[in-house]
């Protein structure tokens, strides 16, 4: 099913996947689901097939920790309870709770209590510990390599990059006024905003577009993957503000191809590196943001020269189909 209308996925998907498993001509060893699916319902419409198959839901974010924007019409409408609850039952009906990351895992336990605490009454608490029994971490898989084939050489000036969607919770306001201060103070940069952007997105691009004219090397998403590869071998400085991520694959692809890293002390970040890179790569606010990128554009020629590959590697698919076959075994 295409990935669109993610709140309409989360209702009626389970349907149509059921459909689609009940007229399954085999009968298969083991159901993976991610969390946009209903995996209750799913299991529901399908317990005459799947009676006895054993159930795993990979979780790559979830509706309950998750940072939902202001603008969303469920939030005044009191709505957005029904997602994180479908999340909550899907966990509690699986075999096997993946997580990519140890805090998004910490992150939805943690926040599970709070949650069910909202509801009047039977608000089952103990089915947090039931589902904690059946988590584990399974950092995600990411074919990496293909990469290797498209190196090119840095540029002459330092190549600040954005490659995540253009969405509220990567946070780009704080991403372009940080940048704002950077090119005010004189320095010299170039810009190269990627990342899919949808029909409706924040209206600081909009105003970034204008403001960074003179800086804008690319701008806007690309559908080769070739172009996307030679941007991140290019890329020097990767600064990122986003206010949620479960694991950072768009920031693990631009370390494979050597960027600079700047990551907020927060979030999954501090588990993608190792800690004794956590005081030159991981900043405390938007101050020690601009520190940061300036010290790195300062110290251009060494950044081009340090090496990020060693860190993002152990997530190819090389290192992690064997993890994976081995999680799946155990369900």
């Amino acid at each position: 099913m295409k990935g669109q209308f993610w709140k309409w996925r989360m209702h009626g998907g389970a349907v149509t996947m059921a459909r689609e498993f009940n007229n399954l001509t085999w009968r298969p060893d083991l159901i993976l689901t991610t969390d946009m699916l209903d995996l209750s319902t799913f299991l529901a419409l399908t317990k005459s097939k799947s009676h006895g198959i054993p159930t795993a839901i990979y979780f790559h974010e979830n509706q309950i920790s998750y940072p939902w924007s202001p603008n969303d019409r469920d939030i005044a409408q009191k709505r957005d309870t029904h997602y994180g609850f479908i999340n909550f039952a899907s966990a509690l009906s699986a075999d096997q709770v993946f997580f990519n990351s140890e805090f998004h895992m910490d992150s939805f336990l943690d926040a599970l209590p709070r949650f069910l605490r909202k509801f009047p009454d039977y608000r089952e608490l103990d089915s947090v510990d039931m589902i904690r029994n059946n988590s584990r971490i399974l950092h995600l898989g990411m074919d990496l390599q293909q990469f290797d084939n498209h190196r090119i050489d840095h540029g002459e000036a330092p190549l600040i990059l954005w490659n995540h969607r253009w969405e509220y919770d990567k946070n780009p306001d704080d991403f372009f006024s940080v940048l704002e201060r950077v090119k005010e103070y004189g320095y010299d940069f170039k810009l190269a905003v990627m990342g899919e952007n949808f029909s409706q997105y924040p209206d600081i691009f909009v105003d970034a577009h204008k403001s960074f004219k003179n800086q804008i090397v690319q701008w806007g998403y690309t559908d080769s993957f070739t172009d996307y590869a030679k941007w991140l071998w290019k890329a020097d400085i990767l600064p990122v503000t986003s206010n949620q991520e479960f694991f950072g694959a768009s920031v693990m692809e631009a370390m494979y191809c050597d960027t600079w890293p700047i990551l907020p002390n927060r979030l999954t970040y501090p588990e993608l590196l190792p800690p004794e890179q956590h005081k030159d790569h991981l900043y405390s606010d938007n101050q020690d943001l601009f520190n940061k990128i300036t010290w790195a554009i300062e110290n251009y020629e060494k950044i081009k020269s340090t090496h990020f590959h060693p860190i993002a590697k152990p997530f190819d698919w090389e290192t992690m189909a064997p993890m994976y076959d081995n999680a799946m075994e155990q369900v």
